[in-house]
């Protein structure tokens, strides 16, 4: 059964008459007749009796008509929401967003999708890095915002830099190191220190303290930022952080040297993977964000403005 002819047959159902029916759909008589006969055919039985003036339905047109109009009308709805997804009316996109990282400008970029696609509807789950790339390659996400420091890039997957960000050590603004520049990893040899569970650092910083003999002890563990740095403000310990997370009016950044510590995010997406034009959407304004005062790194060496996302090539 062919939608044509589904459609033809509702059409003479309303005017029952051949010539009009086919003047209606836009075809000749003869293309609508053996339509309707080779429909007959396939279930079985006639559709109308045809008489000189009263083409009427049959008992057997009668009982399919509305299951056929039920069949047509869905058809038509698939269609479009179809054209909606195309044109980015109603279309979802599922976005992760790894949860160390500072809102502000994570809302900057939902702003952007908002004012330029409206008819975008993202989808957002906050999770850590590792969390993140699972659902995405599970295809539970469609894109996901992350970085996992230290870990070989996977080849299943493409990625777009947006931002470099320094990691710092969060104190209070009474620790005794709070006064300096800068602190390196021997200054905080002995200090309590509160553990970030989300941390994207965790297992990766730990042999570099290590190697230089410095132990803190964790003294506090934690899922939230805001937890962490109420927590460093009160003197319990200090954090490793994220520089433009340091948001507390009585916890001070300090960058750590000997080594430095950075890290660097990404927009992520399935390589293969066939994308709906809402990413194309996101990853167009994630170029055109400004991250922390600078351009997103992905768009810095593009000379044409092209990047290349899963198979589909994204002009932003």
């Amino acid at each position: 059964m062919e939608m044509h002819q589904v459609r033809y047959f509702l059409a003479l159902c309303e005017d029952l008459n051949f010539t009009h029916a086919a003047e209606r759909c836009h075809v000749s008589q003869p293309s609508l007749t053996r339509a309707i006969k080779q429909l007959e055919d396939e279930l079985g039985g006639a559709l109308f009796h045809r008489e000189r003036a009263n083409t009427h339905l049959s008992e057997l047109g009668r009982i399919v008509r509305p299951h056929l109009l039920h069949v047509y009308n869905e058809m038509e709805q698939v269609k479009r929401e179809a054209g909606d997804f195309k044109r980015l009316r109603q279309t979802p996109l599922k976005l992760g967003i790894m949860c160390t990282i500072a809102p502000d400008q994570i809302i900057d970029l939902i702003g952007a999708v908002r004012t330029r696609h409206a008819g975008v509807e993202l989808q957002l789950l906050d999770a850590n890095g590792w969390e993140l790339q699972e659902r995405l390659l599970k295809g539970d996400l469609e894109v996901a915002i992350y970085c996992l420091p230290g870990s070989e890039p996977d080849e299943r997957l493409h990625v777009l830099p947006l931002f470099r960000e320094q990691i710092v050590a969060a104190l209070g603004s009474r620790h005794r190191l709070a006064a300096r520049n800068a602190v390196s990893v021997k200054d905080l040899d002995g200090e309590c220190y509160i553990h970030r569970t989300n941390c994207e650092f965790a297992g990766y910083a730990d042999p570099v303290f290590q190697a230089q003999n410095v132990s803190c002890t964790a003294v506090y563990w934690s899922e939230r930022d805001d937890w962490t740095l109420a927590m460093v403000a009160a003197g319990l310990g200090w954090a490793f952080m994220p520089i433009n997370s340091v948001n507390h009016p009585a916890v001070v950044g300090l960058p750590i040297i000997e080594p430095e510590f950075w890290r660097e995010v990404n927009l992520v997406t399935v390589r293969g993977r066939p994308h709906s034009p809402a990413v194309g959407a996101l990853v167009r304004e994630a170029m055109r964000t400004r991250w922390f005062g600078e351009p997103a790194l992905g768009a810095e060496g593009s000379t044409r403005g092209l990047s290349k996302v899963g198979d589909e090539l994204i002009r932003y």
